[in-house]
């Protein structure tokens, strides 16, 4: 029998939250620029405190004040766009991959992107074992020496075929020292890196040598969802 909901706990926002969220939220399909006053007439707030609100999403990207004075989105309210988009594009063709590598190999799959100097799960398919992996998607990690990292790090930057590692990249207790990974890029068109695909599970199951015999079965798979992704092998 499906799982009972939990009853979400009954907490209050924040207002000053709410107060950017209000501004940021005021922008609608087709708008280029929007001046202060139909900001203050969309969103019911006094200029003067658009004006501090819109300070602070400058900092970080989501608007940006035009030279005229008036506002617009900004650049990084376009990333998180592409990033909500891709999730759904990608969810699509990645998680039934999870599915199958989770099932076949007995351990956690996982698909990561970067994030600046962090990486982040996307999606995840659990190990059947009781002992495993404890990341959720959304979770964020560190850009570190781990598996995964470098496969992120390395083939983000267009790596010369010729000077790439020999894949998959496996290591043992780096961001956990009882956890180790096994890891492949995966690649759309033109051999832009998406994300990194990747078999994670203890140490003491996902050792060196189980991890060799995974390989063949995680670099096939990755070696498919690239090509389905535009991807030319």
């Amino acid at each position: 029998m499906p799982k009972e909901a939990r009853p979400r706990p009954k907490l209050e926002g924040v207002a000053s939250a709410e107060r950017v969220l209000t501004v940021l939220t005021a922008f609608q399909r087709g708008d280029d620029a929007l001046e202060l006053t139909e900001l203050a007439r969309r969103t019911d707030l006094v200029k003067s405190t658009i004006m501090r609100l819109c300070i602070s999403l400058e900092k970080f990207g989501l608007i940006e004040r035009l030279d005229d004075g008036r506002y617009r989105l900004g650049v990084e309210a376009a990333r998180i766009g592409s990033v909500y988009q891709q999730s759904f594009a990608l969810e699509e063709r990645v998680v039934p991959v999870l599915e199958r590598l989770a099932a076949e190999s007995m351990e956690t799959a996982s698909f990561y992107i970067r994030r600046g100097n962090q990486r982040l799960c996307l999606f995840r398919a659990d190990s059947p074992y009781p002992l495993r992996m404890n990341v959720r998607p959304g979770d964020m990690r560190p850009m570190d020496q781990s598996a995964i990292a470098q496969v992120l790090a390395t083939f983000g930057d267009r790596v010369d075929p010729a000077a790439a590692p020999e894949l998959p990249l496996y290591t043992s207790g780096i961001t956990d020292p009882h956890v180790a990974s096994l890891a492949m890029p995966i690649f759309g068109a033109g051999r832009r890196l998406i994300g990194a695909l990747a078999l994670s599970g203890p140490s003491s199951r996902l050792s060196t040598e189980r991890a060799g015999l995974l390989a063949p079965g995680l670099r096939a798979a990755a070696e498919r969802l690239s090509t389905e992704l535009g991807a030319q092998m």
